[in-house]
């Protein structure tokens, strides 16, 4: 088992359903979408072809937030979208900061996708020495030993971290320090937090590694 999967299953541990919360968003972008081909009313069966689920798996999901509809008349789809959003606290803009301005965190600042869905990049950070002081889209790049107090004084909660595996666990102690309540990590190591900080994990070689599986050896 790679460190990946044991941080996976310690978050399902301190957080149940995690796989029915990481289906929520694809449902929430598939009723925007819906949203804007002019569809006002959807069924299981139908959000199920958009996203690639059930409708069993669908309604169960969605019966473990409550009532989103009646059986046999569908899914209001602008009540789909409010009821998600809601769900997911994303009726609301959340301020990121981005910890590492390497090519991921230069990459990640200037990625606009984020900007409708709930998220706005507000503050940048960096510990070296040339980067400091930088302006990357309109950002300045702050000092990461002024982390700690520059991210309680913004109040900021969530954290993208794209620093080399050596400084990702001092790093992420700063966030936490500063009130971080969510860490996005593209560091390849499991993080040590506190029970209260969610930190979910992306590393692009163990994906492409799960993928290479399924590639037939004779193509």
């Amino acid at each position: 088992m790679n460190p990946e999967e044991n941080c996976q299953k310690e978050s399902q541990k301190r957080f149940p359903s995690k796989v029915t919360v990481h289906r929520l968003p694809f449902y929430l972008r598939a009723v925007e979408r819906m949203k804007e081909a002019g569809i006002q009313i959807t069924s299981s069966k139908e959000l199920g072809e958009w996203v690639g689920v059930s409708a069993a798996q669908i309604r169960k999901d969605f019966s473990q937030f409550g009532e989103f509809g009646k059986q046999g008349t569908g899914y209001r789809v602008a009540f789909l979208i409010e009821k998600l959003r809601e769900i997911l606290k994303v009726d609301r803009t959340w301020d990121i900061a981005i910890v590492g301005m390497g090519d991921i965190g230069r990459a990640l600042v200037r990625y606009k996708g984020c900007n409708h869905r709930g998220f706005q990049v507000a503050m940048l950070f960096d510990n070296h020495p040339e980067k400091i002081g930088q302006i990357v889209e309109g950002f300045e790049i702050l000092d990461t030993q002024t982390l700690p107090d520059a991210i309680r004084e913004a109040n900021i909660k969530v954290a993208i971290l794209a620093v080399p595996i050596q400084e990702a666990q001092e790093t992420a102690a700063k966030l936490v320090e500063g009130g971080v309540k969510a860490i996005l990590n593209y560091a390849p190591i499991c993080l040590q937090v506190p029970e209260d900080v969610r930190v979910e994990y992306i590393d692009p070689a163990t994906y492409l590694q799960g993928m290479t599986y399924y590639i037939s050896d004779e193509e």
